[in-house]
């Protein structure tokens, strides 16, 4: 007898592989004009992708302050049946919650490292970096289960220092993993290939979930994602800024059909 839940399938021998989920590709709208927002998320709608992605931050959890739930609220009748996942980059996850779902939010994607104990590493060549650890695992579990009631779906993220087990214990409470290919909040980064094991070790145990990127990813590093098992391609300058998103959305989800 074989015992399996949500996301996890474990194979006999010989046995065919479960079918992996489907690829789909959401355009970050930060970098669009936002005088243009609207014509933008239709622009980026048009050209093929999946759903919309806007990231939320609170000048708290990261530096930067973007915009919260009354622009949601001002999108939502402008654009029927958009799939809408809000990128919480929030010190407070559970307290926006029923504002984002009252505002036409589908998906309420939060990260984990508020609901952690962050130290500094003590020393060495890399002595900025913190150490991330001691989730408080029921406030998280709260959470998710308050994103439930308000009938959302639910990912959950993960910053380049969070080690990848600290997702294991949330993974069948959620519909979505977030791996963060880039350091929240800071613009002009490059694409941190070195986050590509954390993919691999989720897609490892986990065959059907939905596993997303963010940050820095484009059709040259795309092969990476998909090779690690990515299967949600969140991409932003790359699409917004390109003369033809089409084409754009056509190369990334190509890599997956090769």
């Amino acid at each position: 007898l074989l015992i399996f839940n949500k996301h996890q399938v474990l194979m006999q021998p010989q046995q065919c592989q479960p079918h992996s989920p489907p690829v789909k590709v959401a355009a970050s709208i930060l970098n669009s004009d936002l005088a243009e927002l609207h014509s933008e998320c239709n622009r980026m709608i048009s050209a093929g992708s999946d759903f919309l992605h806007l990231d939320v931050m609170d000048g708290h959890f990261v530096p930067n302050l973007t915009f919260g739930h009354p622009v949601v609220q001002c999108l939502r009748p402008k654009l029927p049946g958009v799939l809408l996942e809000v990128h919480m980059m929030v010190s407070k996850p559970r307290q926006w919650v029923q504002p984002m779902a009252s505002a036409g939010a589908n998906q309420y994607t939060f990260h984990l490292e508020p609901f952690c104990q962050i130290g500094s590493t003590g020393g060495g060549s890399d002595s900025s970096s913190p150490v991330v650890g001691n989730v408080d695992t029921e406030a998280c579990s709260e959470c998710i289960r308050h994103i439930r009631e308000n009938r959302m779906r639910v990912g959950l993220g993960i910053s380049p220092d969070t080690p990848v087990h600290l997702v294991f214990p949330f993974v069948e409470s959620v519909d979505q993993i977030l791996v963060m290919t880039v350091h929240p909040g800071f613009g002009g980064q490059s694409f941190m290939s070195d986050m590509m094991p954390k993919v691999k070790s989720l897609r490892d145990r986990y065959a059907t979930l939905d596993i997303e990127v963010d940050g820095g990813v484009t059709p040259d590093n795309v092969a990476q994602c998909a090779s690690a098992g990515a299967n949600v391609l969140v991409s932003g300058t790359a699409l917004i800024k390109s003369p033809d998103p089409a084409a754009v959305v056509a190369r990334l989800k190509s890599v997956y059909k090769s």
